[in-house]
């Protein structure tokens, strides 16, 4: 009895580090990474911005880095889930939409971004409601009846805190306040329909109206500052839960220390930010609890 124990013991010692042989076999390990973002006024300028990022990815992987240009939000979450991006920026909401769906997908960094004209420093954002500033509309008694822009559907800060925590300023659902309500796809979108007048009002990222500020498509004058939102974290970088640990480690080394180059320092200056800081799934319970107020007011 007891020999017969000891084969089995022996037995199952072989199958479980088989196993662990054939789970350490499975993770991916591609030769070319796919890369993409959410849809930003970033993404829809040059590729070349991102030049700088890709070549850290390359040298610190040994492999080729392609990118992915997204239509929606939804997009860069479906290619995920699907296995056809590797790496990906969301934004907050649409991560925990993702992760939810995938509880591998990892979080890893963000930006830290530079004081702007809206934007605080470091690696928090707000949800701002602004107008046109020669509108008339100046305070939130003004909004009852007007037509207000938001972004995206799996948006942070232009449908979830709009959603969630302004409409706990109003109490009242948006469409119920509003006359209309409009996604224009974009937070310079929704930036530039407050200033041609194709809404009266729209929900914007502070970092996201700084860029179009920086284009010059807009002057911080032009618009009035009607409501904030509380501070929450920047969009986050999340690598597949598919991808081998050891190249994980080497795609997160690669971002949190693209400032010790010049060619990096370039690329964060591009986008206003000083420098990427790592990120635990934790640090996005924030959103999810906003996600679960949307949910149960639905």
């Amino acid at each position: 009895m007891k020999l017969t124990n000891a084969i089995k013991l022996a037995i199952s010692g072989v199958a479980i580090a088989a196993a662990g042989i054939a789970a350490a076999e499975e993770c991916k390990n591609p030769d070319v990474l796919r890369f993409s973002m959410i849809p930003t006024e970033e993404t829809t300028q040059e590729l070349s911005l991102y030049q700088p990022m890709v070549n850290q990815l390359k040298s610190a992987t040994g492999k080729e880095v392609e990118f992915f240009l997204p239509t929606s939000y939804a997009s860069v979450v479906e290619a995920m889930l699907g296995g056809f991006v590797d790496i990906g920026m969301h934004g907050p909401y649409s991560y925990v939409i993702a992760q939810e769906k995938d509880p591998s997908l990892k979080v890893f960094a963000t930006y830290a971004k530079h004081k702007g004209h809206f934007q605080e420093e470091g690696p928090g954002y707000k949800a701002v409601l602004v107008s046109r500033s020669d509108s008339g509309i100046e305070k939130i008694e003004d909004l009852e009846g007007k037509i207000v822009g938001l972004t995206d559907p799996a948006s942070t800060s232009g449908n979830l805190l709009p959603r969630v925590s302004f409409t706990d300023v109003i109490g009242a659902q948006l469409e119920d306040h509003f006359s209309r309500v409009v996604y224009t796809g974009g937070h310079d979108l929704s930036a530039i329909a407050v200033l041609e007048e194709q809404v009266d009002v729209a929900f914007v990222a502070t970092h996201r109206l700084d860029n179009v500020i920086d284009r010059g498509l807009a002057k911080m004058e032009d618009y009035n500052l009607i409501w904030s939102s509380p501070v929450i974290p920047q969009d986050p970088f999340v690598v597949s839960g598919k991808l081998c640990d050891d190249l994980v480690e080497q795609i997160k080394g690669a971002f949190l220390t693209l400032n010790e180059s010049d060619e990096g320092r370039e690329y964060l200056k591009n986008v206003n930010a000083s420098k990427f800081v790592a990120m635990t799934d934790a640090d996005y319970d924030i959103i999810r609890a906003l996600k679960a107020a949307k949910d149960a007011k639905n």
